[in-house]
């Protein structure tokens, strides 16, 4: 059976302004959690999707967001940890953090949905052999972290060294850059992390983030809305025949400047293309994929589906 999950990872406006060296401070808004998880529910409602939401979960504590994320699962979306503070330097905190950030996480999740999350993402996509090690520690289904994509990765980098050199340093960290030669497909983790366990069943499932066959281009939200409808279809045809397709989105994925993000959108260029549009070519994606023929899972459900 050939499946699509599609997950959103929910970081606030506060982790942009992280990314970009700015004062999150000066940024209160929590557009994600009060206007994009609103637009999300309707959007997928639409195409008959469960979501995966991978919620950082200290941002729970507010009772409008626990609120929201209960609702969202009660209909049957799937909530994921993504840490308890989206600490950008989680991998390079000492064992003990790593734990409390991970299984803090999960417990606070547990409390405010009923729901005792079986996946997780780590923040910014950077982990360690040392985070596999926390997280084979507990009863977990998945991981879904390992972005294999060399375009990605150059980007980044890039990026994170012209702000140092305008004067603002970033919060967000690059992988090690072995990660590029990870697996493309769902495999278990061996050590290192970017190579699959030669011991059967060992290891906990990855389940990477999508990435294009041979060029392993970026298949992501953040891509997508700037390529628009047409070449994103293009694209998400590239993928077809693939046993799972792992679309990962950004709740920022469907917001743009009209949202109060003015301020924001100066330093976030995504946020300058119009939310007409960026829905347009989510549908694109959708459509395409569900005219080829696969069918829609929320990553738990594909994980226990994995023989890997």
């Amino acid at each position: 059976m050939r499946r699509c999950a599609i997950s959103v990872d929910l970081d606030e406006i506060y982790n942009y302004a992280q990314i970009h060296g700015l004062k999150p401070g000066e940024f209160t808004s929590q557009a994600v959690y009060d206007v994009a998880l609103a637009r999300l529910d309707e959007w997928s409602a639409k195409h008959g999707i469960r979501l995966t939401l991978f919620a950082v979960a200290r941002d729970l504590e507010r009772p409008e967001a626990a609120d929201t994320l209960r609702r969202l699962a009660a209909k049957g979306h799937e909530i994921a940890n993504h840490s308890l503070d989206h600490y950008y330097d989680l991998t390079r905190r000492p064992l003990e953090q790593m734990r409390e950030q991970v299984w803090g996480a999960a417990d606070l999740i547990e409390r405010t949905t009923g729901q005792r999350p079986v996946g997780f993402r780590a923040p910014g996509y950077v982990t360690t052999d040392a985070l596999y090690q926390v997280l084979g520690e507990r009863d977990l289904a998945y991981s879904s972290s390992v972005f294999p994509c060399p375009w990605y990765y150059g980007a980044k980098a890039g990026a994170i060294g012209l702000k140092a050199a305008l004067g603002n340093f970033s919060k967000s960290l690059i992988d090690d850059p072995r990660v590029l030669t990870a697996p493309t497909k769902p495999y278990r983790v061996g050590r290192p992390y970017w190579k699959a366990s030669t011991a059967s069943g060992s290891g906990i499932l990855e389940l990477p983030i999508q990435v294009t066959p041979g060029a392993r281009l970026p298949f992501i939200g953040t891509s997508l809305v700037a390529l628009g409808p047409s070449a994103s279809g293009k694209l998400a045809r590239s993928l077809l025949g693939q046993e799972l397709i792992n679309l990962e989105l950004h709740g920022i994925d469907v917001l743009d400047r009209t949202d109060g993000l003015h301020e924001l959108a100066r330093h976030q260029p995504d946020l300058r293309i119009a939310l007409e549009r960026k829905l347009a070519t989510l549908d694109c994606v959708v459509y395409t994929l569900s005219e080829a023929g696969y069918s829609f899972c929320t990553l738990a459900q594909a994980a226990q589906e994995m023989s890997v």
